[in-house]
C-alpha cells in the first residue's frame, strides 16, 4: 500500500516530456495558421508543421496543477469546459469523477455573465427532478408527462453539469480556447480565472495559466485531464483529513 502511494506521488510531481511527447502534446498545427503570440513556445518545424517545445510546456503544465491544487485545497470551485464530440464522455467522466462542474455541450451565453438567469433555469431543473422522483408528475396525462419529460432532457443537455453550481466558480479549464472563445470571453467580464489548452493557433494570452499543447489528439487531451485529476484528488483528500 505504501509503495502505491509513493509510486502516485511521483506521477503527479513529475511531468515528463518524453511522456508528453508520446500522448502527441508537441504537435501543433501548420506554420501558416500558427498564433504570432505562440512562438516564444515553439521549438522548431516538422514537415510545415510546428513543434512545441515540450520543456515549456512541462513549466506551464507545473504552475497551472499548483494553481489548480492551491484552488481545490481552498475548497473553491473549477468549471472543466471541452465542448468537443470526440472528447465529452472524458471531460464528463473527468469532472464526476472529482466532483466538479463540467459543460460538455455548447457554451450557452450568458452563463457567467447573466448566471442568475441560468441559477433560476437550473433550480426549474431540480425542480422538475425532485416531482418526478418523488411521483408528483404521476397525476398528470400522458401528454403532459411526455411534455415535462421532454423539458428534462432538454435540461439535461443544457444545464445536466453546472446544475450543483450555486455561484461562478474561480476558475475554468478550457480544452480549446478557439472553439470556446466565448466562456474565455465570459470569464474575462466576471474576473474568473482561465486555465487553458493553448495550441498553436490561439492566443495563450487569453489565459492567466496557459498550457502550450496539442488540443486535437485524444491521448494529449487524455494526457492533461489525468494529470489534473491527479491533483484534484490529492487536494480533495487533504482537504477531508
Amino acid at each position: 500500500m505504501a509503495e502505491e502511494k509513493t509510486k502516485s506521488k511521483k506521477s503527479i510531481s513529475k511531468i515528463i516530456p518524453e511522456e508528453m511527447a508520446e500522448a502527441g502534446l508537441h504537435l501543433g498545427h501548420s506554420t501558416s495558421k500558427t498564433h504570432p503570440r505562440m512562438k516564444p513556445y515553439i521549438y522548431g518545424t516538422r514537415n510545415a508543421v510546428h513543434i512545441i517545445d515540450l520543456e515549456k510546456t512541462a513549466e506551464k503544465l507545473k504552475e497551472a496543477l499548483k494553481f489548480i491544487g492551491e484552488l481545490i485545497s481552498e475548497k473553491k470551485n473549477l468549471l472543466l469546459v471541452g465542448t468537443k464530440v470526440q472528447i465529452k464522455d472524458l471531460v464528463k467522466k473527468t469532472a464526476e469523477d472529482c466532483s466538479l462542474p463540467y459543460v460538455t455541450e455548447r457554451w450557452l451565453g450568458g452563463t457567467f455573465t447573466n448566471f442568475e438567469i441560468i441559477k433560476k433555469r437550473t433550480e426549474r431543473f431540480k425542480e422538475l427532478e425532485q416531482l418526478k422522483a418523488s411521483g408528483a408528475l404521476e397525476k398528470y396525462t400522458k401528454k403532459e408527462r411526455a411534455k415535462f419529460d421532454k423539458e428534462l432532457q432538454l435540461f439535461q443537455k443544457k444545464f445536466g453539469g453546472i446544475k450543483e453550481l450555486n455561484q461562478l466558480p474561480e476558475a475554468i479549464l478550457i480544452l480549446d480556447m478557439k472553439k470556446d472563445i466565448a466562456a474565455i470571453r465570459e470569464a474575462k467580464i466576471k474576473g474568473v480565472k482561465v486555465i487553458g489548452l493553448a495550441h498553436t493557433n490561439v492566443d495563450p494570452t487569453l489565459a492567466d495559466y496557459p498550457i502550450p499543447g496539442n488540443d486535437d489528439a485524444i491521448p494529449s487531451l487524455a494526457y492533461i485531464l489525468d494529470k489534473i485529476k491527479e491533483v484534484i484528488l490529492k487536494a480533495k483528500a487533504k482537504t477531508e483529513k
